[in-house]
């Protein structure tokens, strides 16, 4: 059987169309299937639409957070709760073609146990965004050695790759690097991104940024490193002044110099401040991870049998 994880955040309107759609294009293909949408934490009505759909159909599964925990808990939730040989995980507003998860599900059949979703285009997105989003790709290809220019969140996994990724015991947690990190057997699928039919993206300027901050830090000690790298640079700032001001007082030539000496404190200053930052940043994730507290909270489940909603 196959799962399908839909990570659903104020969905109301695509519930429905996303159930219909992937219905239609897994039986249309003889794939025996459940539809996993997990809500998280919605302020509209996408879980009373996920209550409807799963009344109305045996094959959608619905989990309910208790508040909103994040697009990565979700999905994170969704491949606990997955009962499937395999699962694809893809987002519920259809952007991620469902057209593409039958041709998933036979290169899982012929024994690929990864099968990376991979943009051919990023379909219509502003030209800050766009560079916003290759310039991460950019950073975080960089920091973890592996190519995530054009990876995403569309993907099929084998249940022992699922497994996997359940057994890991961190909290703070990138399901995009991680899925590349635990290996095992890939494979590519091209797609288009398409345009939703209903509702806006709930992806804001800020919410990207906090997004890419906390994935750069949860899978990589890069930016400790960069501590390291601006006292290095510092020192040799250090050392080129305290080499000009000797020569200075063998010759005998006064040092001006009150300018340099605010611009130097200012440079330090604002170096030690960064680090002080980037360094409790990581604390903060230390402690995060040290209370041991759940990812998410589940507080409802529809659709299975014997499970209250």
């Amino acid at each position: 059987m196959l799962s399908v994880v839909l990570p659903s955040y104020n969905e109301e309107k695509m519930i429905p169309l996303a159930a219909k759609r992937l219905g239609e294009v897994l039986d249309g293909a003889g794939i025996d299937y459940e539809l996993l949408f997990v809500d998280d934490g919605s302020r509209d009505g996408t879980w009373e639409a996920i209550r409807r759909c799963s009344a109305g159909d045996r094959h959608v599964v619905g989990v309910h957070f208790s508040r909103n925990f994040g697009k990565e808990s979700a999905m994170f939730a969704g491949l606990e709760q997955a009962r499937g040989d395999c699962v694809v995980v893809m987002d519920c507003d259809l952007q991620h073609p469902p057209e593409k998860v039958p041709e998933m599900y036979r290169l899982w059949e012929e024994g690929y146990e990864v099968v990376e979703g991979i943009k051919e285009d990023r379909g219509e997105e502003s030209g800050m965004h766009r560079f916003a989003a290759n310039s991460f790709y950019g950073i975080i290809s960089r920091l973890t050695g592996m190519d995530m220019a054009a990876s995403s969140d569309f993907k099929l996994l084998d249940r022992k790759v699922v497994d996997t990724l359940n057994a890991l015991p961190e909290r703070n947690v990138f399901f995009r690097a991680l899925s590349f990190w635990v290996g095992y057997r890939k494979t590519e699928v091209l797609y288009r991104v398409q345009e939703r039919t209903e509702g806006e993206s709930k992806w804001s300027t800020r919410s990207l940024i906090r997004y890419a901050v906390t994935n750069i830090a949860s899978f990589s000690s890069a930016p400790l490193h960069m501590v390291t790298v601006m006292g290095v640079l510092m020192l040799v700032v250090a050392l080129v002044f305290g080499v000009i001001s000797l020569a200075q007082k063998i010759m005998g030539v006064a040092q001006p110099g009150f300018t340099t000496v605010i611009l130097l404190l200012l440079i330090i200053g604002s170096f030690l401040m960064i680090s002080l930052g980037i360094i409790g940043y990581y604390l903060a994730r230390i402690y995060d991870e040290i209370k041991g507290r759940p990812r998410y909270i589940i507080s409802r489940v529809c659709g299975r049998e014997g499970e209250q909603s």
